[in-house]
Order: C-alpha cells, then structure tokens, then sequence
C-alpha cells in the first residue's frame, strides 16, 4: 500500500501538457465504454438482429467469446451502401436527431455498437437483402476510414462475427475473466434476449456444440417456463396484465410452490431491454409478500411496454438502466396487481384444498364466511384488547363454525407434539397444525379487516429524529399510522408517542426503530405492520393450551382461505389415513 501511495503521489507531481488523442486512440477508449466484455457484443449483435425482424437468430462463441462470437439471423438485411457505412461512428437507420429519441422503439439506436466491436476486434459481416446478392465487410483496429467489401454467397439476412476480441489492446484483454465465466456471461445476454422476445426462434451454441435451443412461441409465459424453470414448475407459472398512463405491464410469476433462495431469477424488462432497477423489483416482491416463507424469494419477470416519450434509455452506454417519468405509478400498478391477484389465487387454493373432499362441502360456506366476516367489528374495543386464546370461541361463534354437523362429524383433538404443534384427526386425515403460524394469520386477518385497537400510555415515549427524511415520512404518514394504532404528535424538535396497539410489549428503542422501519414498506405499510404485530402477539413455542383452546384454534386454522402465515409459512400439513397406511405397509 504504501508503494502505491507514493506511485500515485508522484504521479500527480508530474507536470504533463493537455493534447488531444489521436483519433484512433480516443475511438479504442470510447469503445471500451460500450463493448467492456465478449457478452456486450453477443448483446449488441442481438440488438440488431431483433431490430432486423428477424423470426430465427443463432448464437455461437469460442472460448468464451474471446476467440469469435457470431450472430446470424434472417432478417431485413443490409445493401452494399450500408454495409459500406455501418460500421462508422454513430451510422444508424433508427434515428436522425436528437428528437428521435424521444419516439426509438428500437433496441439500438446510437449507431456505436458495429463501430465500437471494429475498434475492439476484427469485425466480419455478411449479408443480403434478398438471398441473390449479397456482400461481406471486413474491418478491424486500425482501419477508421476504409474496409474491404467483397461479393458473396449468403441468403436473406445478416451474420456479424467478431473475432480476437482485445488482441490489440492487451491493457483491457488481461482484465477478461476464465473463459467458462466469460461464455456464461453471454449465454445469460441470450437468455435474457430470449425471455423478451418469444416470438423468435433462439439458438446457443458454445465451442461448436448446441447448449439452447428455444423454438418461437405465442406467450412470454411459455418461454419463461421453458428457459427457466425445472419440469413440472410449469404448472405453477401464472399470467397477469395491467395498465397504467402511457403504459402497460405484462407480469409473470411463480406461485409459492416455485421459491429460490435469492432474486436471481426476478428480471425487468422496459420496451425489450432488460434492466437494473431495484424499484421493480422491489414492487413484485411487494406484491407477493406474505407468500414465500423464511426469506425465500420468487421467480418471475415484468415486462414494461411503455412510451418512449415516458423513459429515458439513454442514460447509461449499454442501456442496462432507463429513467421512467412516472416511477411511482409503474411501481404501484406493479405491487397493487400482484397483491390483488395472490390474495384470489390464495383464497382459490384455500377453497380447493377443503373442495377436494366432499364429505366437507359444508366447510366451504363457512371459510367464505370467516372470509367477508370481520369478527372484530362487532366485537367490543374491550374485549379485543383483553383478547387471548381463551376468546377463540367467539370467533367461532361470529362465524358461525357450529351451525351444522358436518358428515365428517367435528374435528377431533388428537394431542399436541413438540409444544409447536396441534394434532387433529378430521375424516381420513391427520392434520398437524402449527399453533403460532395459525393464530398470527387470524391476527393478522382481523388487524387488516378493521381499524386497530390502541391503547394510551401512562408515559408517552419521545425521541428525535436523525434524518430530515423521518421527519418527513412521520408527518407525512402521521393519520395512516393513528389507523395502525400508533398515535405521534410533534413536540418543538421531538416527536411523541402518545399511544401504541393494544398488547404492545416492546421497549421504547424497539418500539422507535419499528415504525421508522416502516417508511421502507410504501404502500405496504399496513401489511407489513399487521404483519409485525400478529407475529408478536401470537402465541409462540412452548406456550401451552388447553384442550380446549387448542382444538378452537385449529378450527379456526382449518377453515381459513389463505393456510399461510403472513410471513408465507404454511398453517398445516395433511396425512391422509391411505398414506399413514402406505408408510407402514398396511393394506
């Protein structure tokens, strides 16, 4: 370290004269910026290619795209005058001025890609207009002004190829990665070119061996499930669209059946381009919260169709980002649409589960019951903030869980296990019920049904902001956390706490970083409140129940829409008698 300290002290000390580069200099370097690695260029090509109406485009590399990349497909096509020119600095049919970038529906359209690859590598494209004639450019580093142009045979279409990338500029060649990182990082490009256009025809071939090969298909959600799915996941992949000012989303997302342990597999699309944006994928796992247990997060993509006249896809050379005028309205039909839907999806699968046996018809009308039915209304302030298990029963009897005798007769206490768990045996099945899993979803369904209950404080708890941007989301949001239970006023340079929900516990610290959490959730705020409060009021592990109140509780369980904790952990697992029988060979 010191070394380097005193290289770059005496560097600085080096009086130097401002020149100019010389113009092939400054187009290598300018290059860099838009073809940093082989997969920039596998991106560029496809860029083209697309733009080109192509319905089948094939992708090959050697040695990770160092050695060649070549991309061929059926499209459009070039005549010799723009063959001649294409490769030129900022040569482009997609735009004429400035202006046009506020109209580009295209991939590429700052005419960089072809001139920036022969700056970089040898440079070869080849193709035809119409199958009859067709003619071949070969240019490289060094050559700024002229290519060679020579007659070929090529059928309708274009085929560009880029061969020993970096050979002449060493200084960015011995920055590459292996090979094997290098030719993933391209077949990743590809994938994300095949997710967004379906329609065509892709094909990747690596060292001369076939590795994806995705025929053209109708939906976005057929090529999703073909590219990235394992088998049988398919099955789990859902569909939804919605629409806003100036654009619309097309979402595909896995249910909960399909988790993965990080956001790998959440991809955001803009107009064909896949992008960085945090935001987006932040508004999708918003909208599935509450379905995917202990961290785990989906699989799914958002496709924007969008304006051009609304985003800005000029902002970073590889257009891997794009700045929206309107964030904020994408974002919440995003979140908004996604919550909707998971909440039917979930009642569905709640409604088939108990469907599934007929002999329990009559617990269908009583799920959808304690559905529209908000207990806590017609429920006394007094008696909820006295509520503990004890008070299941009135529940049962808001929804009306004994009207009839089921066929199946009521379900039976069988035990508890582990201090977690309720044992119920209910026509052929056992049903294992998780008791604090259970009575936080009824929380939490009563918590989001109704204003929550709050109780005063003997001692109201002040404390100081340390950011102006807490002050603002607590005056901001100040009537929306009163409905959540949380009463603050501001007092000179503090705020107050006047009041918190009924049954809170935590101290004054925990309490204070709580709610400011909450100015991450937007407009989750609610739900991720509910959240937090029914897992802190719920019965935990190790808690004892009597007979009674466990055998109320896990009717409650046993008759909700949606069997999963706020947090997307399952209520309860079924064991059929059949299996039971099967497991330990009994006929």
């Amino acid at each position: 370290m010191k070394h380097l300290k005193w290289s770059y002290s005496k560097a600085r000390m080096t009086k130097n004269n401002i020149k100019i580069l010389p113009p092939e200099e400054a187009r290598r370097i300018a290059a860099g910026e838009v073809i940093d690695r082989p997969a920039s260029l596998v991106r560029e090509f496809l860029d083209n290619a697309i733009d080109a109406g192509s319905t089948v485009i094939d992708v090959s590399i050697e040695n990770g795209g160092i050695k060649s990349i070549e991309v061929a497909d059926n499209g459009c096509g070039m005549d010799r005058n723009d063959i001649e020119i294409c490769w030129h600095t900022h040569a482009t049919s997609k735009i004429s001025s400035l202006e046009d970038l506020n109209s580009s529906v295209t991939l590429g359209f700052r005419g960089e890609a072809l001139s920036a690859a022969a700056a970089v590598s040898r440079l070869e494209i080849t193709s035809s207009t119409d199958g009859n004639n067709a003619w071949k450019l070969e240019a490289g580093p060094g050559e700024s002004t002229a290519a060679k142009i020579t007659a070929v045979n090529r059928t309708k279409g274009t085929t560009a190829r880029a061969l020993d990338l970096y050979d002449t500029i060493p200084a960015r060649k011995k920055f590459l990665k292996r090979e094997g990182s290098e030719a993933a990082a391209c077949r990743q490009v590809f994938i994300e070119k095949a997710l967004a256009f379906p329609e065509i025809t892709f094909r990747f071939y690596n060292d001369g061996r076939p590795k994806d090969i995705f025929t053209g298909v109708i939906s976005k959600k057929d090529r999703f499930a073909a590219v990235l799915l394992n088998a049988g996941e398919k099955d789990y992949l859902h569909e939804i669209n919605m629409a806003g000012g100036g654009f619309s989303v097309n979402v595909i997302i896995g249910g909960p059946e399909i988790f993965r342990a990080d956001r790998r597999m959440l991809y955001v699309f803009a107009n064909g381009r896949r992008i960085q944006d945090y935001s987006m994928i932040q508004a999708m796992e918003y909208g599935v919260q509450g379905l995917f247990p202990n961290g785990t997060h989906p699989a799914g993509a958002v496709f924007i169709d969008i304006d051009p006249a609304l985003a800005d896809f000029n902002i970073h050379p590889a257009k891997r980002e794009a700045r929206f005028k309107n964030p904020s309205e994408i974002h919440h039909a995003i979140s908004g649409g996604l919550r909707d839907f998971c909440r039917h999806l979930m009642i569905k699968k709640g409604a088939d589960i108990i469907k599934n046996n007929d002999e329990k018809k009559d617990y269908q009308n009583k799920a959808a019951l304690y559905e529209n039915t908000s207990w806590i209304k017609s429920t006394s302030e007094k008696d909820f903030q006295a509520y503990d298990l004890n008070t299941v029963s009135k529940i049962l009897e808001k929804i009306n869980i004994s009207e009839e005798e089921p066929v199946y007769g009521e379900p039976r206490y069988a035990g508890r296990i582990f201090d977690v768990f309720i044992l119920i045996e209910w026509g052929d099945s056992l049903f294992i019920i998780d008791q604090h899993a259970a009575h936080e979803r009824i929380l939490y369904n009563s918590f989001i049904s109704g204003q929550i209950p709050k109780q005063d404080l003997l001692v109201p708890i002040t404390f100081s902001t340390e950011s102006d941007e807490d002050d603002n989301f607590l005056q901001l949001k100040k009537e929306e956390l009163a409905n959540l239970g949380i009463v603050l006023e501001k007092d000179g340079s503090l705020w107050r706490i006047d009041a918190l929900p009924a049954g809170w516990k935590m101290s004054d610290s925990e309490t204070i970083n709580k709610i400011l959490d909450l100015k991450n959730a937007k407009e989750n705020m609610a739900e991720r409140w509910a959240a937090s409060l029914s897992c802190h009021q719920a019965v935990k592990e190790n808690d004892y129940l009597d007979e009674k109140t466990a055998l109320e509780l896990a009717k409650c369980a046993l008759v909700l829409p949606q069997a999963l904790c706020p947090h997307g952990r399952p209520l309860w697992t079924q064991i059929t008698k059949e299996a039971l029988y099967r497991a330990v060979k009994r006929s």
